[in-house]
């Protein structure tokens, strides 16, 4: 438990860091918006309490505000994926058979799992973040290509961090 704990501190440090000081100001004319920092949510634990899970995404998610001054936007969008997460996992998890795997890593779960699994929540999470931050019926169009196009840049930016320190998995 120990070292689990130490990794995903670090974890959490190195990827708002990374989104704070590199990603911040990367962005194709608004409409696409990359958030890294999601994957550590993404990459919690299967068996973590949906209390811890709910009070890690708002910490998360509020570090990011602080940066962003976005007042509270990332935060609500980083909980509303965390609610995503705890259905998508019960769903799809039990069904297919992987209640005695770790973590939602791509090395243990697969590819297909994975990217369906990083696409939809990175989805939700935009979807919350730019329906909040714009707050206009008239800008839909907009907003909901934005959405589908910053979902997609972040889920290849999680892909291509989990492919740099992709492990197989160990049975």
């Amino acid at each position: 438990m120990g070292r689990a704990l130490i990794v995903n501190i670090i974890r959490f440090f190195l990827l708002i860091a990374t989104q704070v000081f590199l990603l911040k100001n990367i962005g194709y004319y608004n409409l696409s918006v990359p958030y890294l920092y999601i994957l550590f949510i993404l990459l919690l634990p299967f068996n973590i309490p949906n209390i811890l899970l709910f009070l890690l995404a708002f910490i998360s998610g509020i570090t990011v505000d602080v940066f962003y001054d976005t007042l509270g936007l990332h935060a609500l969008a980083c909980s509303g994926m965390a609610f995503v997460r705890i259905v998508f996992i019960s769903v799809t998890v039990q069904r297919d058979g992987f209640d005695n795997e770790p973590e939602p890593r791509l090395g243990i779960m697969g590819f297909r799992w994975f990217v369906f699994y990083a696409f939809i929540l990175a989805f939700f999470h935009h979807l919350i973040l730019f329906t909040f931050e714009v707050f206009r019926i008239s800008e839909l169009g907009f907003t909901m290509i934005s959405v589908i196009l910053s979902a997609l840049l972040s889920t290849s930016l999680i892909l291509l961090n989990e492919l740099v320190f992709y492990r197989k998995k160990v049975r």
